[in-house]
């Protein structure tokens, strides 16, 4: 991948294939990856990484229902304009999130404390 550095950490708790979605979005969302870079054949990338290329394939499918790749058939997998499609799709969640927790009865400050944590659960996972 030109310009573009993914390192797998064969002994993280961290399965390979999210240590290589985690990495790809989190280049397209700052802006190391642009929108429209052309990214390695799944069977490229997984030789280049030293991957299985069904693990290749998995990470380019949850990145394509993520919204930040695309695949253009036999023209190739790109990056997408994620960051408009990704703040789309966060907004949409926290609104369904809200409103089901107004219908189980739970106050702002509930809904805020339940959602805060929740975040901080998801992204120490993460790590």
């Amino acid at each position: 991948m030109t310009g573009v550095k993914i390192v797998i950490d064969a002994d993280s708790a961290t399965a390979p294939f999210e240590q290589l979605r985690a990495q790809i979005a989190g280049q397209a969302h700052d802006g190391t990856l642009p929108t429209g870079h052309r990214l390695p054949t799944v069977r490229g990338l997984a030789e280049q990484l030293g991957l299985a290329a069904n693990t290749v394939a998995k990470a380019y499918r949850a990145l394509e229902s993520d919204g930040v790749i695309e695949t253009r058939g036999r023209n190739g997998t790109f990056v997408a304009a994620a960051g408009d499609a990704a703040a789309r799709e966060a907004a949409a969640a926290a609104l369904d999130f809200a409103r089901r927790a107004r219908r189980l009865g739970l106050d702002r400050d509930a809904a805020l404390a339940a959602a805060h944590e929740a975040v901080r659960a998801a992204y120490d996972e993460s790590r």
